[in-house]
């Protein structure tokens, strides 16, 4: 099973000048709970944008320059090099970015989607779910408090056709 995981706003948004535009703990929590002890796969520019891999998972980087390295990641060139490299994982998760997104959501299982109810500006934006593809399964909804700004709602998707 290939899962897509993401923070999504009302128009898409994703980021903007290679950085999240929101800071919503909950989901941060939730990322690290759902994702520790698979592979994660992500774009150099994600990669480079959190810094240093992810603790606790095989961190699986796809760039089209041939001499990139990351000390303690795979780094592979093609989304399909990604695949192959988490086969070792049951459930691998694909973390963005844009690019990745657009490639993956045609080949993913699963959309594991956080929805932040807001807009935002925005220069990278997630692929439009197309509802003859893909079925919501699961929903949780939730209101801005005092650490998570925004109204938000962790939603899972599933491929039906």
């Amino acid at each position: 099973m290939i899962t897509i995981i993401a923070a999504i706003a009302k128009n898409n948004a994703l980021g903007k000048n290679n950085k999240l535009i929101w800071y919503l703990p909950a989901d941060l929590k939730r990322f690290k709970k759902v994702t520790s002890n698979h592979c994660v796969i992500m774009g150099r520019k994600t990669f480079e944008s959190l810094g240093k891999p992810l603790p606790n998972r095989t961190n699986i980087i796809i760039t089209r320059n041939p001499n990139y390295t990351a000390e303690g990641c795979i780094v592979v060139h093609s989304l399909q090099e990604a695949l192959k490299a988490a086969e070792i994982d049951e459930n691998p998760f694909i973390l963005g970015g844009a690019e990745i997104y657009k490639q993956a959501i045609k080949i993913a299982d699963k959309l594991d989607l956080t929805f932040v109810h807001h807009t935002f500006d925005a220069d990278a934006f997630f692929p439009k779910i197309d509802k003859n593809r893909w079925k919501e399964t699961k929903r949780e909804d939730f209101k801005s408090d005092d650490k998570n700004k925004f109204d938000y709602s962790f939603v899972t998707f599933e491929r039906i056709a």
